[in-house]
């Protein structure tokens, strides 16, 4: 999962990237408006976390531009302010929900797994995806085919996720490696490939029947076949 976190004040910016990060979670940042709408228009995000008091373009301005776009990435808005003015204007403009500076970090962990709950391809409310014999446990970070326990390491259980969240749908190499890595990995053309084999090899080889399936020259769609 990719988040967004735009925030001016630095200190409390890279205080919740650390902490997100720690929780596994791809994780951007930037520090005024102009350069949020530059990152959600240019790589695709599963939430947003946005500070309403923002130089060069406040929190709303950034909200209302980018849903104009018909940008639906869920936006959680950050407010130092605790006025009802504020939260009702933020939610008309599209925000998806709210959060009064200071708060605990683990309640922002709990509203950032509402938001992706409520997001996902398929809405599920254990959070807990199947297809066939596989099951993919998102909170516990579990997998389980045929029953049996697999062990994924961090990056492998993200690409694998991002594709249960989208089964049925083709993902492009590039819409993968946007999706699980960060601006700053430096990763070969072939790093999708890689991990995709790393996965299949543990998930697939040895199962029946197969789900993640190669589309040539495009990417990878995890499906049953035929179905």
């Amino acid at each position: 999962m990719r988040i967004l976190v735009v925030e001016d004040e630095k200190n409390l910016n890279d205080i919740i990237v650390k902490k997100l990060k720690k929780e596994k979670y791809g994780v951007d940042s930037c520090f005024d408006g102009e350069e949020a709408i530059d990152y959600i228009v240019a790589a695709e995000y599963d939430v947003v976390i946005l500070d309403i008091m923002l130089p060069k373009l406040n929190g709303f301005e950034v909200l209302k531009s980018i849903r104009s776009k018909n940008i639906k990435t869920p936006v959680l808005l950050l407010t130092a302010k605790d006025g009802i003015e504020d939260r009702v204007q933020g939610l008309d403009l599209g925000a998806d929900d709210y959060l009064i500076k200071p708060f605990a970090f683990d309640e922002l962990l709990a509203r950032i797994r509402v938001l992706l709950r409520r997001n996902a391809v398929n809405t599920n409310a254990s959070n807990i995806y199947k297809i066939a014999n596989l099951t993919v446990d998102i909170d516990s970070r579990s997998v389980f085919r045929d029953d049996k326990s697999i062990k994924l390491s961090t990056r492998e259980f993200t690409i694998l996720e991002y594709l249960i969240r989208n089964k049925g749908k083709v993902l492009s190499r590039d819409s993968i490696e946007q999706h699980i890595w960060d601006y700053d990995h430096e990763g070969g053309t072939n790093v999708v490939d890689v991990y995709i084999r790393y996965l299949r090899k543990k998930i697939d080889d040895g199962y029946s029947p197969k789900l993640i399936y190669t589309i040539r020259n495009i990417g990878y769609v995890m499906k049953v076949e035929n179905d």
